[in-house]
């Protein structure tokens, strides 16, 4: 199996040791650097149907990067598109959603998908629309986050409330729902009016048994303020 390390504290690198034969898939332009024994191809993963459905659902890029160790083990370094934290998680038992843009890198054994969700979380969740990312089948999975990672355990009975541009990824067996963090009584619209007064807006209650990888910045403003184009102005 390939070697998922991740590599140095701020803004790291994900480092991957590839044995003779083996290989993975990458989000475009992921790649940083890789020894020659490795080839690097573009390619649409799943064929035309199912990269048009990750770059609709996740906004993903149309094709992505897949290195192969052909001519012997081989080490590549990748950077992911959000300064930040990287996580490696093992999917297998455990499969995961994806929120947009947390996809990094996943061995050739994990599937990434396209699933439906509800009317509400698609409206509001601001996790992918009406169709979310799922990784399935088995091996490691890298995504990143912006900014701090952190892994928090949901229990049943002890519900997590998080505000939805600081989730990265959570187990699929988990159930969650849009709400906002207000509990004062008066109906829906004051609860929704002291939810944006307080700075939260809507967040998503998770319940159940499973993990949500949290980051610690506001990855929804972060894509805003890209797009503004502070980015060229200095």
């Amino acid at each position: 199996m390939a070697i998922f390390t991740v590599t140095g504290d701020v803004d790291p690198f994900l480092h991957v040791s590839l044995s003779k034969g083996e290989k993975i898939y990458c989000e475009s332009d992921a790649m940083v650097m890789m020894e020659d024994t490795l080839d690097l191809t573009g390619k649409m993963s799943g064929g035309l149907g199912s990269a048009l459905m990750r770059r609709f659902a996740n906004g993903e890029s149309f094709f992505q990067q897949h290195i192969e160790a052909n001519r012997g083990p081989g080490d590549c370094l990748l950077s992911p598109i959000l300064p930040g934290t990287i996580q490696i998680l093992e999917v297998g038992a455990t499969q995961y959603m994806l929120s947009d843009g947390a996809f990094v890198a996943a061995e050739s054994g994990v599937d990434l998908r396209v699933r439906s969700q509800s009317l509400g979380n698609a409206l509001f969740a601001q996790s992918g629309g009406f169709f979310v990312m799922e990784a399935t089948g088995s091996g490691k999975l890298a995504v990143s986050g912006f900014g701090s990672g952190f892994m928090l355990d949901v229990e049943p009975g002890k519900d997590v409330i998080i505000d939805n541009s600081h989730v990265v990824a959570w187990d699929s067996q988990l159930h969650y729902e849009v709400t906002v963090p207000s509990q004062q009584s008066g109906g829906l619209f004051n609860r929704l009016v002291s939810s944006v007064t307080s700075g939260e807006g809507i967040v998503l209650r998770f319940s159940g048994r499973g993990k949500v990888v949290i980051c610690s910045r506001n990855r929804n403003a972060f894509s805003a303020w890209i797009r503004s184009g502070a980015t060229s102005n200095g």
